[in-house]
């Protein structure tokens, strides 16, 4: 029997489970910029200067980093265009497509397969011959708007207006998210220039101005560098998932 499982029907089999099970951590109740406590001054920013108190946002941006975060809103089908901004892939079938991408931990799995069933989504997941795990959703007219959208033929390219929000960048990052601390990077799909270049100004816009970076033959990924900006993804993308260890997932402290 052919090792792969479907998010969808109770007859599945079983999620891999070739990594440690996530250590258990309380809830943290993270205070809201109006619940915060008189303190001491706020210690430097990255650069040296003197941050700001949380209270008080810099500038339009860190409001709408919040406002435009993953935990607001309904999740939507819509939302995979995350997964396409990094490694995920569209194909087109008849009046069908489907999303596919490759990850590189079973944690991955269990958050994408969980948040594609939160969609509506149907989708599986077999192993690799390198040792990976690919996620395959099913053939269905629910993804036509997304695969008419980015696919130019047989060309893969992010549409105009291309935009990312928490829900996005959470899919991007659980799907091809990996911690450098004090950054994470962001791996990318394809080996076009100009699309990355269509998702850094995507990144940029929502406060995530990034570094390209190579990270091996073929592959780049985009540097989101210093404890700042990392926190800027912390709350964009939300809540850890249970199923991700610790370290690789972006702490909102």
């Amino acid at each position: 029997m052919p090792l792969s499982g479907s998010g969808e029907t109770p007859a599945a089999q079983p999620l891999p489970v070739s990594f440690p099970p996530p250590v258990g951590t309380p809830p943290v109740r993270h205070r809201r910029p109006t619940d915060r406590r008189p303190g001491p001054a706020d210690p430097a920013t990255d650069d040296g200067s003197a941050a700001r108190p949380a209270a008080e946002p810099t500038d339009l941006t860190d409001r709408q980093l919040v406002f435009f975060g993953a935990e607001t809103g309904e999740p939507a089908v819509a939302d995979l265009a995350g997964l396409l901004a990094g490694p995920g892939e569209v194909h087109r079938m008849g009046g069908t497509a489907r999303l596919s991408v490759e990850v590189t931990a079973a944690w991955r799995v269990h958050v994408l397969v969980a948040e594609l069933a939160r969609r509506g989504v149907r989708s599986s997941w077999t192993p690799t011959d390198d040792q990976r795990y690919a996620v395959r959703t099913a053939y269905t007219r629910a993804i036509v708007p997304l695969a008419a959208a980015w696919l130019r033929g047989s060309t893969q390219h992010p549409p105009p207006g291309f935009q990312l929000d928490g829900r996005r960048l959470r899919l991007w990052l659980a799907a091809a998210g990996v911690a450098d601390p004090p950054d994470f990077l962001l791996h990318l799909g394809g080996s076009e220039p100009a699309r990355w270049a269509v998702v850094g100004a995507a990144l940029a816009a929502a406060g995530l101005t990034g570094d390209l970076v190579a990270t091996g033959p073929g592959g780049c990924a985009y540097r989101i560098a210093g404890r700042r900006r990392t926190r800027r993804l912390a709350e964009l993308v939300g809540e850890r998932p249970s199923a991700s260890p610790p370290s690789a997932w972006p702490a909102r402290v």
